[in-house]
């Protein structure tokens, strides 16, 4: 029987150490914006560059990105409360609390919240990438040019596709 294998040894102590991080659950967002309010759990910096995870708490006004694709990071969305509409790249689903949709690199995919109602996820991106600049860019995307709003997506991974609906 043949078993997967795990990555290469990347600590080579013997006894282990201490290196663990914290953070309690009534630690303040790091960014509120008018859609949501964005708790940075583990950064691309926290992680050494494995995985970024955030939950994002919407608030009840119709917010989310359209349909787009990311070339160098897979994005997975679990629902902690609420109804996130999730887009698959066939459809859309509405996700409840306990959901979970991983998109590829290179997978569509968009999300919303269109229930009137706030709702709570958790954004996995691996492997890391330093999202927080993109979520703390986003309120500023207005005040942009036509070209600067598209180098700033391009800057984060973001190509944007229209489906004609």
């Amino acid at each position: 029987m043949s078993y997967p294998t795990y990555p290469e040894t990347r600590y080579h102590g013997e006894d282990g150490e201490v290196s663990a991080r914290f953070r309690p659950a009534g630690h303040p967002p790091e960014l509120t914006t008018a859609g949501a309010s964005y708790h940075y759990l583990a950064t691309t910096d926290s992680t050494d560059g494995e995985f970024g995870l955030y939950r994002v708490d919407m608030h009840a006004v119709p917010s989310g990105p359209g349909t787009h694709f990311h070339r160098t990071i897979s994005e997975s969305f679990f629902v902690l409360s609420g109804t996130i509409r999730l887009f698959d790249g066939n459809a859309w689903r509405d996700a409840k609390a306990g959901d979970f949709l991983y998109v590829p690199v290179g997978g569509l995919h968009a999300f919303r919240n269109e229930s009137g109602e706030p709702a709570s996820m958790l954004l996995q991106f691996a492997p890391g990438a330093p999202r927080e600049v993109y979520f703390e860019g986003i309120p500023e995307l207005e005040h942009l040019t036509d070209k600067e709003r598209a180098q700033f997506f391009l800057r984060h991974d973001n190509h944007w596709v229209d489906l004609g609906g």
